[in-house]
Order: structure tokens, then sequence, then C-alpha cells
């Protein structure tokens, strides 16, 4: 249920950074597979939240999408670490400066959830802070980011009938 993608051979690398939807459970399997590696964790959402001393879904409705995208890309460009698991916002992917700043010393590893059980997990959206831009539809999101998840990743893992442990092993054995 994993796929390991070839395209970009990859010296060592120091960090493992988890991309993928909102509730496909980065954060989550991040804290377990820092624990579990012996490695620090990061969760970008949180570094935006104290660099902006707001919650994300306070960034977005007071001050706007744009400018929260440009508040998480500019989190995430602040982000010096070795020896790291960086949990991603969803929306991170929406940057491509961030993405490269994170890929230079890091593997990125896309958590793969079925539209279906996406939908199943997400249930408050406001308050997750979960970017949606003006119109769309999380339908249309699910389509738009999905593409550039694939295009960013060096790993996937299938996250389709598995537990946080079997895609922490997953991820554990695609890294080696």
């Amino acid at each position: 249920m994993f796929e390991k993608m070839t395209q970009h051979p990859r010296p060592h690398v120091s960090n493992i950074i988890l991309i993928g939807m909102p509730a496909s459970g980065k954060s989550t399997v991040g804290v377990i597979l820092a624990k579990v590696l012996g490695m620090d964790f990061i969760d970008t959402d949180l570094v935006i939240q104290k660099r902006e001393n707001a919650r994300l879904c306070e960034i977005q409705e007071e001050r706007g999408i744009e400018v929260f995208l440009r508040c998480e890309e500019a989190a995430i460009l602040s982000i010096q670490v070795k020896n790291s698991i960086i949990a991603t916002g969803g929306s991170a992917v929406y940057s491509d400066a961030a993405m490269r700043h994170l890929k230079e010393d890091g593997a990125v590893v896309y958590l793969k959830v079925e539209k279906e059980e996406l939908f199943r997990r997400l249930h408050d959206i406001k308050q997750r802070g979960v970017v949606l831009k003006d119109g769309e539809t999380l339908d249309e999101m699910f389509d738009s980011r999905s593409i550039l998840y694939e295009k960013y990743a060096d790993f996937i893992v299938e996250e389709k009938a598995t537990s946080i442990e079997e895609t922490v092993e997953r991820i554990r054995e695609l890294i080696g």
C-alpha cells in the first residue's frame, strides 16, 4: 500500500517532511514518528500561530486567505532545523518557495487519503483553519491539492485502511 517515488534520487537527508490533506494525520503521525526515531517534531501550523499570535482560522477570517498563505510561507521559510519531523499545513504546497526550502535537507512524505475518507474525517473545517479559496468546494480543493502533493512528494504512503502505527512503520521502511 505504499509507493517509493524514484524520480529524484536523494542523498541522506536530515528531516522528514509530512504533507497531505487536512485531517490526513500529519501531526499525529509526526509526533509518533519523532518519538520512534528519536527526532524533534515541528508542526508548521503551530509555528504560524506563534509567529502571528493568532489561531489559523482567525488569521484567515480577519486578514484573508492570501495573507494567511503569505504568513504560512514566511513561517516555513523561517524553519532552520536538522533531525526533525516537520508536519506541514495542508496548504503548504501552494508555496513553491516553501516546499523547495523544506526539500533542501528533507525527504517529503505524502500521506495520501482517499477522498471519501477525507470527507468523513473533516468535520469543522472553519475551526481547523482549512484553506478554501473563494468559492472553492472541498471536492475542488482535493483535486487541485492532490496534484501538488504528488509533485513535491519523494515518497507516498497510502493510508487506506491503515492504523497510525502502520503508517509510521511504512514511513520508517521507506526512509530507511
